[in-house]
């Protein structure tokens, strides 16, 4: 079956970052295959959070093996049914919860790329206020037979704005949130630009201190590293007032919080995710989905995992029946296993679709190409353990980079070339465990 016409903009973005071993923002469903019951599972949270539920699933895998592809593919999808989104990278600066503002500078990055699907780079804040406010006012303008700049009109979508944020004033700061939000709309109606940067930058958790807020919006709390959460939560449902579905959260990088030294922090940033999950399976949350991805050393490790925090291993333990290659789909967290040979051989052959059109010529690797160059990766040492879909699709990619740029060299000669190989622990630097101890992480005695 013929791919879709891809553009040269989703094609560029594909073969740079597929090539630099980092996941694309767009093009994806160009090169999807496989992971169909994971995609189920994820698409059901979608029903879930759009009836007003909400939902936590962690998304479990080796370096390589797809979460973030699959996070990625589950974000766009999410933005096309209308869902607001955020994701961002956990790392030593970001994390849950720490000290030095850790868990603050999570909420920020998020904030800074809050998505929709007419915003699907980021930065949508605005847009989401301009577009529910304008909304309104159209609303009141049209109930009160007002004229357009009637002095009245602010007065009046201001108190049909707290008609629809008093669910909000029930939750926890609640009110401030409302009184932030009618803040922005009398400073973008009256054109204070002052009031409406302030509002902006208080939802986006950039004051400092609350001496900071109160002289500049009137109200007594910030958004800082113990209750950003807590914001998020209000933020979800403010955006399921304003038309959307639902605030979809995508934390990818876990094994970060893993990697934590010091066990006190590490079980804060536990204790974090454990009222996430808390939150979302017990019905506290409304209209949230947060979907985080790491190794199987951060879930599984008994000494420095996730389950090394018994509350959470209870939690997310395995199904007991989920044996003999049965997996249960509604489970917390979902393994992402290896491709089939079937599914990387539909994968080489949409990479090689979307490197001719991007380079304009006609891919001539067939069947038989494709099978030889599988069973030249699948050959290697380890191949079974370390071979992943992004060391597949680099060395693919590089293969029909040398192809297309040296027309006289044959596929069969550069497929038997001595130092054709892929990677393997030895020179992949995420692969190598960071201290000695780590070696022995899942040996059982």
């Amino acid at each position: 079956m013929a791919m879709k016409k891809i553009n040269r903009r989703e094609s560029a973005a594909l073969l740079n970052s597929l090539t630099a071993g980092v996941v694309p923002r767009i093009g994806l469903r160009h090169i999807a295959v496989g992971r169909q019951n994971e995609v189920n599972a994820f698409l059901h949270d979608f029903d879930t959070i759009e009836d007003g539920g909400a939902s936590f699933r962690l998304a479990a895998g080796q370096y390589g093996s797809g979460k973030s592809f699959l996070l990625q593919m589950i974000r766009n999808n999410a933005m096309e049914r209308n869902f607001v989104v955020a994701d961002a990278d956990l790392s030593p600066e970001r994390r849950l919860t720490g000290t030095k503002g850790q868990g603050l500078s999570t909420y920020r990055e998020l904030m800074q790329h809050l998505s929709t699907l007419i915003r699907p780079e980021g930065g949508a804040i605005e847009s989401i206020l301009q577009k529910w406010i304008s909304s309104l006012q159209a609303i009141v303008t049209k109930e009160n037979g007002f004229r357009p700049g009637a002095p009245e009109i602010v007065e009046a979508v201001s108190e049909k704005i707290g008609e629809v944020m008093v669910e909000l004033s029930e939750m926890a700061y609640g009110f401030a949130f409302a009184s932030v939000i009618d803040s922005y709309w009398r400073g973008m109606k009256t054109g204070d630009e002052n009031l409406k940067q302030a509002s902006l930058r208080w939802l986006r958790g950039e004051f400092s201190t609350k001496t900071e807020a109160r002289q500049n919006l009137s109200v007594d709390c910030i958004i800082d590293d113990q209750s950003w959460y807590e914001f998020l939560k209000l933020f979800a449902v403010f955006v399921s007032k304003t038309g959307y579905k639902g605030l979809l959260i995508f934390l990818d990088e876990g094994v970060n919080l893993y990697k934590i030294t010091h066990k006190q922090a590490r079980d804060s940033n536990y204790e974090k995710i454990l009222t996430i999950f808390n939150d979302t399976m017990q019905g506290k949350a409304q209209f949230i989905g947060v979907f985080l991805s790491g190794t199987p050393q951060f879930i599984y490790d008994e000494r420095r995992g996730l389950f090394n925090y018994e509350a959470l291993r209870s939690r997310l333990a395995d199904n007991r029946f989920g044996v003999q290659g049965y997996v249960d789909y509604t489970s917390p967290v979902i393994k992402l296993n290896q491709l089939s040979a079937e599914e990387i051989y539909l994968l080489l052959e949409r990479l090689c679709e979307v490197h001719s059109s991007h380079y304009g010529y006609e891919c001539i690797l067939g069947a038989q190409e494709l099978t030889a160059f599988i069973n030249t990766v699948n050959s290697r040492l380890g191949a079974d353990q370390l071979l992943t879909p992004r060391e597949i699709t680099r060395d693919f990619l590089g293969l029909l980079n040398i192809l297309q740029q040296n027309p006289e060299i044959k596929f069969n000669e550069l497929i038997t070339e001595e130092g054709f190989s892929v990677k393997s622990a030895e020179t992949d630097p995420e692969k190598v465990p960071e201290k000695e101890e780590d070696i022995f992480a899942e040996f059982d005695i």
